[in-house]
């Protein structure tokens, strides 16, 4: 076992005093609060990073005031830059040293981390437009990264090969030269003729489109132009249309350098392990200076995405022979661990597939704390290949890449010992933590992750041990070169990186904020995108009522208490296989686990569980509306699932409206209308703006390889009540073809904060996941009173 003592700094200049560190994140613009996000999910906040290309500094001071125990130095080309950085940013864990980003600065082996933000196309616009001094920069940088080191790449993603179409405004300016005056297709047409204007060579053909046959396409909105151009040419124009003051430097830079694959690729052989590959949308940027300003199309007319406005790829340093990524292969055995369960609703008729799996399971948390702050001791970069599957066939809606060993907590399978011995034995062998190092054991959260589909009850267990920095190898588990590591991590860390897409795994999510509720810590500042959730207005009708734009519909709460005390029900009973559409399949799959050189270090085979007509992604709502006091409710169903019943004996359930997407819903926008039209047709429920509720997670990554998207809508209208409807089942666990009646279920609105407060009255995962993220957005979780323990 190996530990880390704290660093030695003042009292004083600690920041555990949580009001601090959420006034000083407050007061950062947006940019620099997303790059600060980025970059401390997916460190440790301990250890010795470096910042490459800082510019002013102030991105590695922020590291360095928000991390204490980090620490931070930023690296610069210029004497110059480095000179007045170290004027205007003194700490006592900041440093500045002058060096070049692309050869080696520090020793071998001498980092934790080490953060590229926007600065590596810099190295190959200033290059030559050499896409190899990117990877030559990178492949020094990997030189100086200690092994179980992260390496943070923020840049621009070339979006790949292939011609599109390509719609923007010729009456928004004049036709002539200027930048600062001209349209946007007079802008497009000069951007073509100096696009990497250092190269010998600069611009690139572009092909305005005026006639075509009648109906083979949409045409342009009337005073817009069409264009034929590289995907790639396209995305480079709306990266910096808006930055026209300074449009001659801006033209000097090839933004996109690789695609999201050939980074994927370049990682691996770096002897890096893919921990997040996802391209990233601001949202600021995509509402007012992507939506409504051009139209982006293949050569069929068929709409595109926006090109990310960034993409963030993390990697793992790891030790020769040890693996970097998965590939499946047919499996040679049989079926053996996973079983198939089929339940009727005795009202309905319906027959729902649940997989189950032998043994419950039981999430272990150790957790300590230094000052104020909260600490976890959890298992990183632990190997969940099932995750890899399915990626085919149905790609995550983001966009992101495979990231196949995740950060989870101590996850046994509870056998004939006692929980306390289990506790124990789990923490010896695995962490170091003797039985002696043990204050105390707090029986934690009861949840199903996915109950429409998984038979599946996961029991967690706090347990607070004598303080400990840990950074140690976990004993060999997994079956795979690795079991991942133990380490210590702050716990709100935890959840700033579910915020941004750093942490698939809800079950350490849901562990850190139970956790932190129970000790009446706050969650730390929402860094992910806001929810724009208006005020009540005092005229504003009732629920029956179409609510203006931009309103947010006022409905009658109910109290989570009158839900709790509602009359049991039971209203399934186990049939035979004969009677089920088969909705579910278990697959078994060889996963091999590959080095850096493509070479296999490990297999299993494994089994997991996928719907055989639907895809493998989830999206779970928030439902967000407001009581006429102006309390914040959020949309509850109260269901029937015989996984409930199967637990508990009782099949009633409250859950968050969630449905398994078709294989066509391709993107996040395929998704939203998908959800939008069910929400009428099921609820009666018309929202408004819906964001991404922080990023996706993986419910079971053990079992299958869903994956959830929680998106936040803002609810306009809500249709009158009707009579206490008949539950219809899920789109996860029924066949769509059996949609269901127009509001043939009611959603109840209750108070967020009782929600909270009373988050273990809520066995359903996802809508535990939906409420304490949406009370963490919205800022209702300091309004909790939590009882001491």
């Amino acid at each position: 076992m190996t530990t880390r003592e704290p660093a030695g700094y003042e009292a004083d200049q600690r920041r555990d005093d949580l009001s601090a560190y959420a006034r000083y994140l407050a007061a950062m613009d947006a940019s620099m609060r997303q790059k600060v996000a980025l970059t401390a999910a997916h460190l440790l906040c301990e250890g010795r990073v470096a910042d490459m290309g800082m510019g002013s500094g102030q991105g590695s001071a922020a590291l360095a005031r928000l991390y204490p125990r980090l620490e931070v130095i930023g690296v610069d080309i210029d004497p110059t830059v480095i000179e007045l950085a170290r004027r205007a940013h003194q700490h006592p864990n900041l440093g500045f040293q002058l060096g070049d980003i692309a050869t080696p600065v520090f020793p071998p082996e001498s980092l934790d981390g080490i953060f590229d933000s926007s600065v590596l196309h810099h190295v190959t616009s200033y290059g030559g437009y050499r896409h190899a001094n990117a990877a030559d920069a990178l492949a020094a940088q990997v030189q100086q990264l200690a092994p179980g080191g992260v390496l943070v790449v923020r840049d621009f993603v070339d979006p790949g090969p292939g011609q599109v179409l390509l719609d923007v405004p010729g009456d928004d300016g004049d036709g002539g030269p200027d930048p600062r005056s001209a349209s946007t297709a007079a802008l497009l047409e000069r951007f073509a003729g100096e696009f990497r204007s250092l190269s010998a060579e600069p611009g690139f053909p572009l092909a305005r489109v005026d006639l075509q046959p009648p109906g083979a396409l949409p045409a342009p909105r009337p005073g817009w132009r069409r264009y034929r151009l590289a995907h790639k040419h396209a995305a480079e124009f709306v990266l910096r249309k808006d930055y026209r003051a300074d449009w001659e430097a801006e033209v000097k830079e090839e933004y996109t350098y690789f695609s999201q694959a050939q980074f994927e690729a370049l990682f691996a052989r770096l002897g890096l392990r893919v921990l997040s590959s996802t391209p990233l949308r601001n949202p600021w940027i995509v509402r007012n200076r992507f939506a409504g300003r051009f139209d982006l199309r293949d050569t069929s007319g068929a709409r595109l995405p926006c090109p990310p406005t960034n993409y963030l790829i993390v990697g793992e340093k790891v030790k020769a022979g040890q693996g970097v990524a998965f590939r499946l292969r047919p499996a040679a055995g049989p079926q053996q661990f996973l079983r198939i369960e089929h339940h009727q609703d005795r009202v309905t008729g319906r027959v729902f597939d649940l997989a189950a799996r032998p043994h419950p399971t039981l999430d272990i948390v150790p957790f300590f704390f230094a000052g104020e702050t909260a600490y976890v001791l959890a298992r990183t970069s632990y190997p969940r290949p099932i995750a890899h599957a399915c990626r085919e066939e149905t790609p995550p809606l983001d966009g992101s890449g495979p990231a196949d060993y995740l950060a989870e907590p101590l996850a046994v399978v509870q056998t004939e010992f006692p929980v306390g011995h289990t506790v124990e034995r789990t923490l010896e062998r695995a962490a170091g933590v003797p039985p002696a190092a043990i204050h105390r054991m707090i029986p934690g959260t009861t949840y199903y992750p996915s109950p429409g589909g998984i038979l599946e009850e996961v029991r967690s267990m706090l347990v607070e041990v004598e303080p400990t920095f840990l950074n140690a190898p976990s004993d060999n588990v997994s079956g795979f070169s690795t079991s991942g590591r133990i380490r210590a991590i702050e716990a709100r860390q935890l959840l700033r990186a579910a915020q941004v897409g750093g942490l698939p795994d809800a079950r350490l999510e849901l562990n850190v904020y139970d956790l932190l509720a129970r000790f009446g810590l706050p969650f730390g500042p929402w860094i992910g995108d806001e929810i724009p959730l208006a005020e009540a207005r005092a005229d504003q009708p009732g629920s029956s009522a179409e609510a203006a734009a931009g309103a947010v519909a006022v409905v009658q709460p109910t109290p989570l208490g009158a839900l709790l005390e509602r009359p049991s029900r039971r209203r399934f009973s186990r049939v035979d296989p004969s009677a089920s559409a088969g909705f579910l399949e278990v697959r078994r799959a060889r996963f091999e686990e590959l080095a850096e050189g493509g070479g296999v270090v490990a297999a299993r085979e494994l089994e997991y569980v996928v719907p055989r007509s639907l895809g493998a992604l989830t999206v779970s709502t928030a439902l967000l509306a407001r009581a006429p006091s102006g309390e914040v409710l959020l949309g509850v169903d109260d269901h029937d699932l015989p996984a409930a019943q199967s637990f508990s004996g009782n099949s009633e359930l409250l859950v968050a409206p969630a449905w398994r997407l078709p294989r066509g819903a391709r993107s996040l926008a395929d998704a939203e209308a998908f959800v939008r039209a069910r929400l009428e047709v099921e609820y009666g429920v018309r929202v408004g703006e819906a964001v991404e509720l922080g990023g996706a997670y993986r419910p079971s990554p053990g079992l299958t390889p869903e994956l959830v998207q929680p998106l936040a809508f803002v609810v306009a209208a809500v249709a009158p009540e009707a009579a206490a409807p008949e539950a219809a089942a899920p789109a996860a666990a029924a066949p769509p073809s059996a949609p269901a009646p127009a509001s043939a279920r009611r959603l109840h609105w209750v108070p967020l904060t009782s929600l909270v407060a009373g988050r273990e009255h809520l066995p359903d995962g996802h809508l535990r996941v939906v409420a304490l993220r949406a009370a963490h957005a919205l800022g209702s979780s300091s309004k909790i009173v939590v009882p001491p323990v």
